[in-house]
């Protein structure tokens, strides 16, 4: 397929951090056993990482800005563009060598999501979209599942672990999707599970808690593929909001409705 300049700055840049990503990758199995632990590794991993891919996006477009994982908000002089990049998404994976893990660009124009690109470099699958171009992987386009049964479906979600919040009103919702569907998953990176709802593995996924660059470019993703994404509450917010719900659109509409009865039971 042909990609647009903007696509192919993404794509290199994304490319050039990943190479870093799996080679750390590769010694995690060694730092599990030693004293120090492969925490700290891993985040001097990740801020690598960043350094490349901001390095990289700022050479090829050196005026837009950035929000960023690590690094915080850096305003460019074209204020109308902004990159949302994370660089390894799916840490706690990563950290315990799990090839489960992925970088993830966004390009945002004036609040709009334009552009995006989710790597998942353990597996070498490459989830691309652009605004009005569909979105694929691996230069094969993908679209949403057609699933309209419960009982066929599966969900994905994120559990909110140590530190987050409302432990109890997570336990609402997962009931209300257990008790109704095929399976519900937690695989640990929100960028990948939003790229497996746009490529038909998962009929839809939910989480809260979240920033702007875990979900940036997986939201296009599963638009470009043809669903639905917004907040929990069916307003039709990414970029502003800390929760996401995506799917196909019966299942987005049942997922709302299960938050909403979940809120309710409060």
């Amino acid at each position: 397929m042909i990609r647009s300049p903007v696509m192919t700055v993404m794509v290199d840049a994304v490319m050039k951090a990943a190479k870093g990503l799996r080679r750390d990758f590769g010694e995690i199995e060694n730092l599990q056993v030693s004293r120090k632990g492969p925490g700290d590794f891993v985040s001097a991993a990740d801020h690598k990482a960043e350094k490349v891919l901001r390095e990289s996006l700022e050479k090829a477009r050196p005026d837009f800005g950035f929000v960023m994982e690590e690094s915080g908000v850096v305003e460019g002089k074209d204020s109308q563009h902004r990159w949302h990049i994370d660089p390894l998404d799916g840490t706690t994976n990563f950290l315990h060598g799990i090839p489960h893990w992925a970088i993830s660009v966004g390009l945002e124009r004036e609040g709009t999501l334009v552009a995006g690109v989710v790597y998942d470099a353990a597996k070498d699958e490459l989830f691309i979209a652009e605004r009005g171009k569909g979105a694929f992987v691996n230069n094969r386009r993908i679209r949403v599942s057609a699933r309209t049964d419960m009982a066929d479906a599966v969900f994905g979600t994120g559990i909110p672990s140590l530190g987050r919040r409302d432990h109890p009103g997570f336990l609402k919702q997962v009931r209300l999707v257990m008790m109704r569907t095929a399976g519900v998953r937690r695989f640990g990176s929100a960028a990948l599970d939003l790229a497996y709802v746009a490529a038909g593995r998962m009929d839809a996924y939910w989480e809260q808690g979240l920033n702007s660059w875990d979900v940036c470019a997986g939201a296009l993703l599963v638009k470009e593929a043809g669903g639905f994404v917004g907040d929990s509450f069916g307003r039709d917010e990414i970029l502003a909001a800390d929760t996401i719900v995506a799917g196909n659109e019966a299942m987005h509409k049942v997922l709302l409705d299960f938050l909403k009865q979940a809120r309710a039971e409060a």
